[in-house]
């Protein structure tokens, strides 16, 4: 039954495509035209990727700070570490460039030199005022320093906010509108105001200024996403091109193979839109992933339509026998990478989701593509001429065969042994493997904004917000003396810690209210005791000064109080110490019956969601192998050969896992996807080997070894080909500018590389040592699923029988 249906449905497949080849075309354009109008709905992202799925309590506690607080990566930050900037000129035009960008309607407000206001005791009553700490521009080089004296010396408040604490720099602090930051509008205002803004400002002085803060890198870091789209694209059909035309020597098959992926690519688009899922750097990823996918589908195709044009030169026999013959196979190949990207669906990340999601959709779709396109534009063409078939008779493709078939033969010993080495080379090397949870880690090195990040880390201790959130369970709760103290307590242990900023929070501000009613003398700059508590903040309810900063670490009901700090780039384990100790000092300090102390923002949630991501790595891989295993009991229902046909594809991702661990290569986002797809990837060598496998078997009465070498000269060609191909497909990846797309490149590359050796050497060298245990199995001899069709293999077989016949 399940020969008839395997025999029918892809004999119907192929008289359906060569008898409705214009009306197939005309559907493929109209399709292509319908995703293309879809590409107006693709969003480019504006918000760093939250790894966590929502529901997670990490989320769910950062959500809860955001409704009490808005968005806290909204400052941008504005930097100069040179003495030239303290002459009347520089300083003036320093302060010009703050008031130019307070006027745009996307800043909130500034913070810089020329608008810092002082806290001071009115004259007249009982209150506080704000007056300006500097009362117009400065004209000559003493009002300078008499400026430099009264911030450094005399306004402690301003430490860490304005100037570092070796006062050897500044920096004006520019907050955007919350309810911008995570638009379009924050992309325009940096890259068509900021900037030109800055720039104007170094021409003119000659003065470097560093630019940082979360929407400025996001900014940047999704730009050079958008701008390697392209890069990738071009670059991978520039490589495959040249690879495939220098295998096939043929102009026609490279631009109907090219012609095919583009169109692959132009649905990814198309798709993306349609779902109206965001471009981030995974989903940028997918695009040039079709194109080098796509491409051994369109080798194997073509291939095979050359081998059968060579053997017996009838055209309609030949494309009637690739889409039956190789259509199945293909399918099955195509279907188990699909599904290495569809195991991402099952995690929780939104994230992955979206990426597993297109992923695996575009993969089916660059299949059926490539089985329409290539067959029916070649039945519109003459039979290719025997230049176009010489690459099949390539000597150097001829050596490499006999090498391999050498090697099974021969050295069956040697392949166990360097197998075993290798894996227990990666078992070591898998222990020396770190987690990095750095938000800044992919970033490009090389970038000015990369830089910048590392001046504000040396100057500023960070630029990574890490935020605590303090409830007091009882309105108007933050401003009691005892919680300050408490605050203040916590502050203090968060200063000694070296990887983190000094921090910030309404404590401070009541220390400047104690210094101003001591007349600015920073020596007060102090929480007021228990006797000077009244009268200090009876001044500051009188005096109007409900100042913004203020607004940002109180909320509205007085219950809730933040402290924010901000944190270097740091690894994980050293992150997650740090972590460990506030917590416990957090425990210490406030007790659990009367606060409730959260520990949160943008740095600990990617820190958290790395971690998330590891667990489902090892839960999506695990998924991949379980439903691969699945196809390949259901194809061969044999334990034996579901063992046999995994091994091969395991050890490479061992091997790459222990190389990780070797040279450093820590898992992170971007390098947790390598596994996954270089597992569905790989196992269609196996797939592809194991058919043809079976095929030999019948035509030579069930013998192995020879069966084997047949098999292996049959597809060692092919693999070769795909093997290369995808190689140097994923390692047009390595050019990126981000280390993380660099490192899936080289890896996925790497691993494939391996994946096609163990599947040429250590698959054959199994199923000959295993010959016994596998030759008489009738469940492998009848298979649930006929990769190939019997009835080709009966011709197979006829002509097996003639060669035979004409060797005697």
């Amino acid at each position: 039954m399940d020969k008839l249906f395997s025999i029918g449905f892809w004999s119907a497949v192929a008289r359906f495509i060569l008898r409705n080849r214009l009306f197939i075309l005309i559907a493929i354009a109209a399709v292509t035209v319908f995703f293309g109008l879809q590409w107006k709905n693709m969003r480019f992202t504006y918000t760093e990727a939250n790894l966590l799925p929502d529901d997670h309590e990490i989320n769910l506690q950062y959500n809860q700070f955001l409704q009490k607080f808005g968005e806290e990566g909204n400052l941008i930050v504005i930097g100069v570490k040179d003495s030239a900037l303290f002459t009347p000129k520089n300083f003036n035009k320093w302060n010009a460039l703050a008031s130019q960008l307070q006027q745009y309607d996307e800043v909130a407000m500034t913070l810089s030199l020329g608008n810092l206001q002082q806290l001071a005791k009115r004259e007249d009553t009982v209150g506080f005022e704000m007056k300006p700490l500097l009362e117009d521009s400065i004209t000559s080089q003493k009002g300078i320093e008499n400026f430099k004296e009264q911030l450094f010396k005399k306004q402690p408040f301003y430490e860490g906010l304005v100037y570092n604490p070796d006062e050897t720099s500044v920096r004006t602090a520019v907050y955007l509108k919350k309810d911008i930051v995570n638009t379009a509008a924050r992309k325009d205002f940096i890259l068509e105001d900021l900037i030109p803004q800055i720039d104007r400002f170094e021409a003119e002085t000659g003065i470097t200024v560093h630019t940082s803060g979360m929407p400025y890198i996001r900014t940047l870091n999704s730009k050079n996403i958008i701008d390697e789209i392209g890069l990738f694209i071009g670059a991978a059909l520039l490589v495959t091109s040249l690879i495939f035309f220098f295998f096939f020597r043929s102009v026609r098959a490279t631009i109907i193979s090219m012609v095919t992926v583009i169109i692959g690519v132009m649905w990814a688009f198309g798709i993306l839109g349609l779902l109206h899922y965001e471009i981030t750097v995974l989903t940028a990823l997918i695009p040039p992933l079709i194109i080098v996918i796509g491409i051994p589908n369109c080798i194997f195709l073509i291939n095979k339509y050359q081998q059968e044009i060579k053997r017996h030169g009838n055209q309609a026999k030949s494309l009637q026998r690739v889409i039956t013959k190789v259509g199945n196979a293909t399918l099955m190949t195509n279907v188990t990478t699909a599904s290495g990207f569809a195991t991402f669906i099952l995690t929780n990340s939104q994230l992955l989701k979206e990426f597993g999601i297109v992923a695996s959709i575009n993969i089916i779709a660059i299949f059926l593509l490539s089985l329409f396109i290539i067959p029916i534009v070649y039945s519109y063409m003459a039979i290719p001429k025997y230049k176009h078939l010489k690459h099949l008779n390539k000597r150097w493709i001829g050596s490499f065969v006999d090498w391999m078939e050498r090697m099974v033969k021969e050295h069956r010993i040697a392949i166990f042994i360097a197998s075993i080495c290798l894996l227990c080379g990666g078992i070591i090397g898998i222990y020396n493997i770190r987690i990095s949870g750095s938000i800044i880690e992919d970033m490009p090195k090389k970038a000015e904004f990369f830089k910048d990040i590392r001046f504000f880390e040396k100057e500023y201790e960070g630029i990574m917000p890490l935020e605590i959130l303090v409830d007091t369970k009882r309105k108007k709760g933050v401003m009691k003396l005892a919680t300050l103290k408490r605050m203040d307590r916590l502050q203090e242990y968060l200063e000694e810690i070296p990887e983190l900023a000094k921090p910030i929070s309404v404590a401070e501000l009541v220390k400047y209210s104690k210094q101003a009613y001591y007349n600015g003398n920073p020596d007060y700059y102090q929480l007021p005791n228990s006797q000077e508590r009244t009268f200090i903040l009876s001044y500051a309810k009188n005096s109007g000064a409900d100042t913004d900063l203020l607004n940002s670490y109180v909320d509205s009901t007085g219950q809730f109080a933040r402290i924010t700090t901000y944190m270097k780039d740091t690894e994980t384990e050293r992150y997650e110490r740090i972590e460990e100790n506030i917590k416990e000092e957090i425990e210490k300090i406030f007790p659990s019956e009367r606060y409730e102390v959260t520990l949160t923002g943008k740095a600990l949630v990617f820190q958290k969601g790395t971690k998330y991501l590891v667990t489902n790595l090892v839960i999506s891989l695990s998924l991949a192998i379980l439903l691969i295993a699945l196809f390949m009991a259901w194809m061969f229902r044999s334990f034996k050969m579901i063992l046999i046909s995994l091994l091969p594809n395991l050890l490479p991702l061992i091997i790459t896992a222990g190389l990780m661990g070797f040279i450093g290569v820590p898992i992170k986002p971007s390098t947790i996807l390598v596994f996954s797809i270089a597992f569905g990837i790989s196992v269609d060598d196996t797939i592809h080997f194991l058919a043809k496998y079976r095929q030999e078997l019948m035509a030579n009465n069930w013998r192995v070894k020879k069966s084997v070498y047949a098999a292996l000269r049959e597809t060692g060609v092919s693999m070769f080909y795909t093997s290369i191909v995808l190689f140097f497909g994923f390692s047009v990846f390595t050019i990126s500018s981000f280390g993380g797309t660099v490192a899936l490149g080289a890896l996925v590359s790497a691993t494939l590389l391996f994946a096609m050796l163990a599947n040429l050497l250590l698959l054959p060298a199994l199923l000959l040592s295993l010959e016994k245990e596998i030759a008489n199995k009738a469940t492998f001899k009848k298979p649930a699923l006929r990769i190939i069709p019997e009835e080709i293999d009966a011709d197979d077989e006829s002509e097996q029988e003639e060669k035979n016949r004409t060797s005697k």
